[in-house]
């Protein structure tokens, strides 16, 4: 089962939005991302949240929950949502923008979600993040940026292949060596880490 959750940050495209909602089993507004969906002439199946951001309409065709706890953000209860519904692959849009500290905040719930799913992605109008643990493979044209953040602090053993600058075994870490700015000159390219949490932003 797949889901599509529109957060709150920098609103997707219509054409995004198309594009990612035509293979959802689920659609979820987190809060104000309800009203993205909305105004985009989209439905969603339900929006969660605190309701300090989503402007309920007169009339109400969908499931709406409301979710106080202040312990949690609005994409957090959309992704707990998720899985108690038995969603197994999750794309989120909205997750970044407006707010450096909300898109910060954001980060930390890819980890702390990341395993729960067999595959969650963050995306937005240029590029899509995923969290690698281990391994990562993926297929893009020649040319395409590709940048990779040690989301833990720290990622030792990092070896890339099919990269203009490639690492092999090497560590990068917050303050000292950063991975932004890659791309990838085959088709095909792969990462493997051996500790640490890395999040991997890949041109669209």
């Amino acid at each position: 089962m797949h889901a599509v959750i529109v957060s709150n940050g920098f609103p997707p495209s219509k054409e995004l939005l198309r594009e990612e909602l035509t293979s959802a089993d689920l659609i979820i507004g987190a809060d104000g991302g309800g009203n993205t969906l909305l105004t985009n002439d989209f439905i969603p199946d339900v929006v969660i949240g605190d309701m300090d951001s989503f402007k309920k309409p007169e009339t109400v065709n969908f499931e709406i929950i409301h979710d106080p706890d202040q312990e949690t953000n609005d994409l957090e209860k959309a992704l707990s949502l998720a899985l108690y519904r038995d969603v197994e692959t999750c794309t989120v849009l909205g997750a970044f923008g407006q707010r450096m500290d909300h898109s910060l905040k954001n980060l930390s719930v890819l980890k702390r979600f990341d395993s729960a799913f067999k595959q969650l992605l963050f995306k937005d109008e240029r590029q899509s993040a995923r969290l690698v643990s281990s391994t990562f493979k993926a297929e893009l044209p020649v040319g395409s940026i590709v940048s990779l953040f040690p989301l833990s602090g720290k990622v030792t053993g990092i070896t890339t292949k099919g990269l203009k600058y490639p690492l092999k075994g090497e560590v990068l870490e917050n303050g000292e060596r950063d991975g932004t700015s890659n791309e990838n000159v085959e088709e095909e390219f792969s990462i493997e880490i051996e500790s640490g949490d890395l999040v991997v932003f890949v041109e669209n």
